[in-house]
């Protein structure tokens, strides 16, 4: 009885009784090919193939089929790769080294393409004429491991440079959780300001857009522009390139009393409509200055006012009001002291 072959590795089954003397021939090439078939690395030589190569597993003989690892070499094209027979079961691991794309196939069935440069786990079904090919990790998709990202969001790390922004590539941030970039946009608008003056808002929490921080973008600090943030200079001196406006409070008294709260602003008017005593508050602290002016409008019956026992007049002497319907007179105040000592200035009167 001749001998007959496994299928999937062409492994020589010798009958019984057969191969009287060289029977050992016979196991030690079966061991050899077990070998290849268990971890045997080959490299497939496409350079004569051109467009179409038969990887055989040829029985009871070493054969290119037989090797458990493929190292595609040389291919002049793209290439298909026909496994025969195709009735043998095959796994493949495939490292395409060839300079071509390369598709294998078995039979009517799915084939399976390795890119140029690109390795594979492959296996053939050996169902014969309708045979298919089937690759066991996708290579273009890490799905199968619960991985989501395409091979594309991943390559946005490739060239990341860590604590750097590089131009279509993922940011990666430094050691010290810092990021630099050249640029930066807010929908699609360049931030002009430098990091220096961005670090004005530092601790400032806000819905600023890019053309709000760009009010930061000034040209020398502590001197004032049109349209620009204000700042004060690297000696904290503000100087102001043109006009400043102030708001006008008015002041009102009731039940004889009114108070001028210099938080409220610092230009003040009251027109008075009945005797008033005034109470300053919330001056600056010690060692700071408020100053302030008020405007005071005799009324069409003549007022008084008694000022705080703080302020002090030139000869310790308050002024007397303008007692005409209408007559405006302007005080001038200043205490650097918190409070404790207000000097009071007559800048005008009787002006109505």
């Amino acid at each position: 009885m001749p001998s007959t072959y496994t299928t999937n590795g062409g492994i020589e089954k010798i009958a019984t009784g057969e191969q009287s003397g060289t029977w050992g021939t016979t196991t030690n090439l079966n061991f050899d090919i077990i070998d290849r078939l268990h971890s045997g690395v080959g490299t497939i030589d496409l350079s004569s193939s051109g467009a179409a190569h038969t990887l055989t597993t040829t029985d009871g003989t070493l054969s290119d089929g037989m090797y458990k690892v493929l190292v595609l070499s040389g291919a002049t094209q793209a290439c298909t790769i026909t496994v025969s027979p195709n009735d043998a079961q095959k796994l493949y691991f495939v490292d395409n080294n060839s300079g071509q794309d390369c598709t294998f196939s078995q039979g009517s069935g799915a084939n399976v393409t390795i890119g140029n440069g690109k390795t594979g786990i492959i296996f053939c079904d050996g169902a014969g004429a309708s045979a298919a090919v089937n690759q066991i990790i996708d290579t273009t998709s890490l799905s199968d491991f619960g991985v989501t990202a395409t091979s594309g969001e991943l390559n946005l790390l490739d060239g990341s440079v860590a604590g750097t922004i590089v131009n279509s590539k993922g940011v990666i941030y430094g050691a010290s959780g810092e990021v630099n970039a050249t640029t930066l946009q807010i929908a699609g608008t360049s931030i002009t300001a430098t990091a220096t003056e961005l670090n004005t808002l530092d601790g400032v929490n806000s819905t600023l857009t890019a053309a709000e921080l760009n009010y930061n973008d000034i040209t020398t600090l502590g001197l004032t522009e049109a349209s620009k943030t204000v700042t004060a200079d690297a000696n904290g001196v503000v100087s102001f390139d043109n006009g400043t406006i102030e708001e006008v409070t008015s002041v009102t008294s009731s039940s004889n009393a009114a108070t001028i709260n210099l938080r409220d602003g610092n230009i003040f008017e009251h027109d008075l409509t009945e005797n008033v005593s005034y109470t300053f508050s919330n001056p600056a602290a010690s060692g700071r200055a408020s100053c302030f002016i008020l405007k005071t409008i005799q009324d069409s019956s003549a007022r008084t006012i008694t000022w705080p026992g703080s302020v002090d007049w030139a000869s310790a002497t308050a002024p007397t009001l303008t007692s005409t319907n209408n007559g405006v007179d302007v005080f001038g105040f200043i205490t650097i002291d918190g409070g404790t000592t207000y000097y009071g200035f007559t800048l005008g009167q009787a002006m109505g």
